[in-house]
C-alpha cells in the first residue's frame, strides 16, 4: 500500500490534533468490541466480586487486623489495587488478539498516526479499568466498606490506583507484544496469581514470617495498598519497615519505574514487529 506523504499534517500542533483523533477512533473500536462482547468484562468483574465476598465474610472473622478495625474496610483497598493489576491480562490478550489475526499490521499500513495504535489502547483500557474500579467501589459500599478520610483523601487514593494502572498498561502491552500467541496469556495468569496474592491484599505482612513479610512489603502492589488505605482512612496501613512507613512515596515512585522501564520497551517491541 502507497501512503500519500504529502497529506500529512507538518506542524506539530497538526501533528499532535491528527494523533489525539486517531487514537479515539482506535479507543472507540476497541469500546465497541467490549459493548458487543461484554461477557468476559462481567466474568472478570464478579470474579472480583466473589472474591470480596469469600474473604469477608467467609474468612474474615478469623482475619487480624494491625490495630483492630473492620477487616472489609482493611481488605477493599487490596481489592482495588488487584483490580487494576488484573487488568494486565486483558491488555495482553487484546494486543495478543490484534497482532495474530494482522489488525495491528494493517493498522501500521494505512496513513494514520505511529502512535495510535498504541494510545488508543491505553484510552480503551484505562476507561475500562475506571469503570470497574467504579464498579468495585460500589462493591465495597454494599458490604460495609466505608472511607474515613476526607473527600480529597479518596480522591488522591483513585488517582494513585489510576497511576499503577496506567504502568501496568505498558506492562500488559510489551507482555502482548512479546508474546504473540493467545495461548500464551496463560503464561501471563500464572505469573499474575503469586504475584498478587503475596502482596498486603488479604493479610498484613506483620503477621507473616519475616522473610515473607518483607518480600510482601517490598511487593509494589503493597505500597499501592498501603497508601489507599493510609488516604481512605482504613486501618492496616502502618508498619516498622521504612518500606512501610514511606508507602505514598513509594505508591507513586513504582508506577513510575515501571513506566520508565516498560514504556520505551513497548515502543521497541512495537517497531520491530513483522520484522
Amino acid at each position: 500500500m502507497t501512503i500519500d506523504i504529502s497529506a500529512m499534517p507538518r506542524t506539530p500542533l497538526a501533528r499532535l490534533r491528527w494523533a489525539l483523533l486517531d487514537s479515539w477512533t482506535v479507543a472507540l473500536r476497541d469500546l465497541n468490541h467490549w459493548v458487543r462482547q461484554p461477557m468476559q468484562l462481567i466474568f472478570n468483574l464478579l470474579f472480583l466480586v466473589m472474591l470480596v465476598l469469600m474473604f469477608g465474610f467467609l474468612f474474615g472473622g478469623g482475619m487480624l487486623v494491625p490495630g483492630g478495625g473492620n477487616y472489609r474496610d482493611f481488605l477493599m483497598p487490596g481489592m482495588f489495587v488487584m483490580t487494576m493489576f488484573f487488568g494486565i491480562e486483558a491488555t495482553c490478550l487484546s494486543v495478543i488478539t490484534d497482532t495474530s489475526r494482522g489488525v495491528t499490521d494493517r493498522f501500521r499500513s494505512m496513513p494514520m498516526a505511529s502512535a495510535a495504535v498504541v494510545l488508543g489502547r491505553c484510552i480503551a483500557d484505562m476507561l475500562n479499568s475506571l469503570l470497574s474500579l467504579v464498579a468495585m467501589i460500589l462493591c465495597g459500599l454494599l458490604v460495609g466498606w466505608r472511607w474515613h478520610g476526607s473527600l480529597g483523601g479518596a480522591v488522591m487514593a483513585i488517582g494513585l490506583l489510576l497511576l499503577l494502572r496506567f504502568a501496568l498498561l505498558w506492562v500488559g502491552i510489551y507482555l502482548g507484544l512479546l508474546l504473540k500467541t493467545p495461548e500464551a496469556v496463560g503464561a501471563v495468569q500464572i505469573l499474575v496469581w503469586p504475584v498478587s496474592f503475596l502482596s498486603s491484599t488479604f493479610a498484613s505482612p506483620a503477621t507473616m514470617p519475616g522473610w515473607l513479610g518483607t518480600l510482601v512489603e517490598w511487593n509494589p502492589l503493597s505500597s499501592s495498598i498501603s497508601a489507599t488505605r493510609e488516604l481512605f482512612g482504613n486501618a492496616g496501613w502502618g508498619g516498622a519497615s521504612w518500606i512501610a512507613q514511606h508507602g505514598l512515596l513509594m505508591a507513586i515512585v513504582w508506577p513510575l519505574a515501571l513506566t520508565i522501564i516498560f514504556f520505551p520497551l513497548s515502543v521497541y517491541a512495537y517497531q520491530r514487529l513483522s520484522r
